[in-house]
């Protein structure tokens, strides 16, 4: 039987960041996911944009992520918010050098993640491999494999996505919804720079995101992500490029000049959940598993990633105090730690997406004088830049660029 301090079951982004975060401290980590990874970065698997907060950022440069980037990402300098076309809105624009993010394509990010984890000393990546059982004992935790290999180790991470086998599994419950729309993602071609601004165009009808990107082949690039009534999701999806683009160029008010798709379009549904708890038996949920959100903000890797940090904080110290990884109080002081600023964070883009979305001139008209004041309030202003950079609250060491 093969031991480990900490089994993995997960390697999406999440489940690779907590893999290196673990690695760059020395405990070790067995990683078990049923994909096979060469597909995984490439275009065609994934065409999507992240943007990673500055939070983020730190704890990947700390992990050691950063240096298997195959190409740098295009950082966030401003977010610029807007009712519709109309003029006026909000600027989040920070007075110091760091940037309230960067934008990373999902590709180049899985690349780096998965490299990082691949040269980790302490852990072993089980690609292509799925459990066949999984049994929580209060001595610790025993995960079989469909090919009879046996895994062990004192906790169990389970970053195995929203629909989560171990959260079903260990009953834990969850408030779920799906919104009435579905995101419409691609990235486009534009004839003027963006200028590291990201711009986030609220419609009655859902949220426009603009995304600036890396500049590629002499052309400037942002990728979108539209949220679209559910009932019209397959008409834009049956559009010509060219009518596409045109679609979306109005919709920006074609300050960007004249613009043309650069990727193919991919759709997904909008839905939000979050788990009553994180935690069971030798039993952490991280990631999508715990909690998923509208990507309105951006929010829900950096949730992630987060998650992560937090957990590797409390299983390193745990382990340097001689404490069983698997232990109820250490596993609620992770919950602790992160259920309020999950929640925190759900129902701040939930809020959002429905007080955007009440349609008629008097609601616009009141959304509008909201912005007006929050711009001229700078302790609001600052506090929600700091939410959009991930910095506020109790952060991890991680998370402040500091090894564990």
């Amino acid at each position: 039987m093969d031991r480990a301090d900490v089994l993995i079951l997960g390697g999406g982004p999440v489940g690779l960041a907590l893999a290196s975060a673990l690695d760059s401290s020395g405990l070790s980590a067995i990683l078990i996911d049923p994909a096979d990874p060469s597909v995984r970065t490439t275009q065609a698997f994934d065409g999507r944009t992240s943007a990673v907060s500055s939070s983020s950022v730190r704890m990947l440069e700390t992990t050691g992520v950063l240096e298997y980037l195959p190409e740098p990402g295009c950082p966030i300098r401003t977010i610029q918010v807007a009712d519709g076309l109309q003029p006026g809105g909000l600027a989040f624009e920070p007075e110091d050098d760091e940037p309230l993010g960067v934008m990373h394509e999902n590709r180049h990010l899985r690349a780096a993640l998965q490299a990082r984890a691949e040269a980790g000393r302490n852990l072993w990546l089980l690609w292509n491999s799925r459990p066949s059982t999984v049994e929580r004992e209060a001595h610790g935790v025993v995960v079989s494999l469909e090919d009879g290999r046996r895994l062990c180790a004192p906790v169990l991470a389970a970053v195995d996505g929203r629909s989560s086998p171990m959260r079903e599994e260990a009953g834990i419950p969850i408030a779920r919804w799906k919104y009435d729309h579905m995101a419409v993602v691609s990235t486009l071609r534009h004839e003027r720079p963006h200028g590291n601004i990201a711009y986030e165009i609220f419609y009655p009808t859902g949220p426009f995101a603009l995304l600036p990107m890396t500049d590629e082949g002499g052309s400037h690039r942002s990728a979108i992500v539209w949220s679209v009534p559910k009932d019209d999701a397959a008409g834009w999806m049956s559009l010509s490029d060219e009518q596409f683009a045109g679609e979306a160029q109005a919709t920006m008010g074609g300050f960007l000049g004249k613009i043309d798709l650069a990727a193919p379009r991919s759709t997904y549904p909008l839905g939000f959940h979050h788990s009553a708890r994180m935690i069971d038996q030798r039993l952490a949920l991280v990631g999508d598993a715990a909690h998923a959100v509208h990507p309105i903000a951006g929010q829900g890797l950096n949730l992630g990633l987060r998650d992560a940090a937090a957990l590797a904080q409390v299983l390193v110290e745990g382990s340097r105090l001689g404490l069983d990884l698997g232990d109820r109080q250490l596993l609620e002081r992770y919950q602790r730690w992160r259920s309020l600023d999950a929640l925190s964070v759900a129902f701040a883009t939930d809020s959002l997406t429905r007080v955007y979305g009440i349609p008629g001139k008097t609601a616009s008209a009141v959304r509008r004088f909201g912005m007006g004041v929050i711009d001229r309030l700078s302790p609001i202003k600052n506090r929600l830049m700091s939410e959009a950079r991930g910095t506020s609250g109790e952060l991890p060491l991680l998370l402040r660029g500091l090894p564990i």
